[in-house]
């Protein structure tokens, strides 16, 4: 995200996109499509990898049962895919408001540190889960994978929740920095 951005202003590259034909915010979008992808891909290959290894772990020796079937495994698709889309929407427009790439590298080190802190918390302080905990992002995904992998249900509101809430604040993440994109100063390099 930050080398579509703060890389390309400073390689100098930013500017002549930006001054094609093609409207500043599906260059944004284009943008912002490719980080998601890439971001997605990683989540499956994780989500892939989990499904492989955990099987031949020892865990039941341990007393720890995990359920990681075919649903479980689509179900943590979509409850991590908003979280992904609204990290790259983030980081987007961290890196549109950076001067340099430096700059936005410092900024997503901050970045991926704050929304860690309320998982945190829940797992030294576990709470019973509770419906606005689902609009909270991160720990919305905290709550879902504990209920998936423990064999719980989640209750077709805090599906919606979990889902709506993400989309909504990586939909304003994301206007944001389209109103980023279609300043002049954006392709200046600092």
């Amino acid at each position: 995200a930050i080398d579509t951005t703060a890389g390309e202003r400073e390689r100098q590259s930013l500017e002549p996109l930006l001054a094609t034909p093609v409207a500043r915010g599906r260059i944004m979008l284009g943008k912002l499509s490719a980080t998601s992808a890439f971001a997605i891909a990683s989540l499956f290959l994780t989500l892939v990898a989990f499904a492989v290894m955990l099987p031949q772990l020892p865990l039941t020796k341990l007393g720890l049962k995990f359920n990681l079937g075919p649903s479980v495994f689509l179900q943590l698709l979509l409850a991590l895919a908003p979280v992904v889309l609204l990290a790259s929407s983030l980081q987007t427009l961290i890196a549109a408001n950076a001067k340099s790439y430096r700059e936005a590298q410092s900024w997503l080190g901050l970045f991926t540190i704050i929304p860690a802190i309320p998982s945190m918390i829940m797992m030294v302080v576990p709470v019973k889960a509770q419906l606005w905990m689902f609009a909270v992002p991160l720990l919305a995904q905290h709550q879902a994978i504990m209920r998936l992998v423990r064999a719980e249900g989640i209750a077709p509101v805090e599906w919606a929740v979990l889902i709506g809430s993400g989309l909504a604040i990586a939909s304003v993440a994301a206007a944001i920095t389209a109103r980023i994109y279609h300043r002049e100063s954006l392709a200046v390099s600092a």
